[in-house]
């Protein structure tokens, strides 16, 4: 799952003035758009024969200690320095984006959702934070109303007719929904919050602090290990997670951000479904039905247009924050 990158109270903005080669932002984005929207396939192959949240917990508490070893690495111990406001802050958005967004999205996954679908509904994440901002009173142009309007109604045609009138289980979908609403309300809720101002820093301890709330709760939840039943390939899949959807793709969202234009960045909000339902049928023979392609295409089409006319309105310097995590993401 991917924070959102619009919205003057919940996204990103991109300088695009580092000078930065197009052949290194191209590479950067390609990152982004392929490992981001492969993570949905990951997750699919791991809760086969992992526990949920506890994989996806040590998935996101790997993540943090790899990212931080190597901050420490490279700048020393002290770049990880935190204050307890800061602390505080990142220990909430672990628990509203890793834990109950990610997290979440793992259990629904594991529960039956397909991985495209799963794609295709968080894909609605900038739709929801529209209607945050709206609940707030920071309300947007009539475009962007138009463009959740329309988007909202994708996403119910897709949860209704694939679940409450298809074969798939609804509590799964529903499930993700709400995972979804999580992550759109820390992605709104976090410039509103004291966080360090090293974005990799923030990522260190979300994704430290998500990952063992998430450990927490699968012991809670009664999961287990069943060491032996574990094959090669889950295991593969939790270290690609670990490695490319967390730290990897993360850090190259950070970079081109910083040396692309947020219009082009914002791109992979409808680039990574796209991604998913094609790996999700390439690799696990996920069917891609005509309600699937018709809600989804609906569905990403608003994305489009509420990205568009997003991006027209500059975010006041007050709210321009540190972008949010992968969500499966961070995704």
């Amino acid at each position: 799952m991917t924070a959102s990158a619009t919205g003057r109270s919940g996204g990103t903005s991109g300088t695009g003035g580092s000078g930065a080669g197009p052949l290194a932002i191209v590479l950067a984005l390609g990152i982004v758009y392929v490992v981001w929207g492969s993570t949905y396939l990951g997750i699919k192959i791991m809760v086969e024969e992992m526990p949920p949240l506890q994989s996806a917990g040590a998935r996101y508490l790997a993540g943090g200690l790899l990212l931080g070893g190597l901050l420490a690495a490279l700048s020393g111990p002290r770049r990880l320095a935190v204050g307890r406001a800061e602390l505080a802050g990142c220990a909430l958005m672990g628990l509203l984006l890793p834990a109950l967004g990610n997290g979440l999205v793992t259990v629904g996954e594991s529960m039956g959702a397909p991985s495209g679908i799963t794609a295709l509904v968080i894909a609605g994440v900038p739709l929801w934070v529209v209607l945050y901002r709206v609940a707030a009173r920071d309300n947007p142009g009539a475009l962007t109303l138009v463009g959740v309007l329309v988007g909202l109604g994708g996403l119910a045609g897709l949860v209704g007719l694939t679940g409450f009138a298809g074969d798939l289980p609804v509590d799964a979908l529903l499930l993700i929904v709400f995972a979804t609403l999580c992550w759109s309300f820390g992605s709104w809720f976090q410039p509103r919050l004291r966080l360090p101002r090293d974005p990799f820093v923030v990522a260190v301890y979300e994704m430290a602090i998500g990952g063992a709330l998430m450990l927490g709760a699968g012991v809670v939840r009664g999961e287990s290990w069943d060491w032996a039943g574990i094959s090669a390939g889950s295991w593969v899949a939790w270290g690609y997670l670990v490695v490319f959807g967390s730290v990897v793709a993360f850090s190259a969202y950070v970079w081109v951000l910083q040396a692309a234009p947020i219009s082009l960045v914002a791109t992979y909000a409808y680039v990574n479904p796209v991604v998913a339902v094609f790996l999700g049928w390439l690799v696990l023979s996920e069917p891609v039905t005509t309600v699937v392609v018709v809600s989804g295409a609906i569905v990403l089409a608003a994305v489009a247009i509420v990205v568009g006319s997003e991006r027209r309105t500059p975010a006041p310097a007050a709210v321009r924050s540190a972008p949010g995590l992968d969500p499966a993401r961070a995704d």
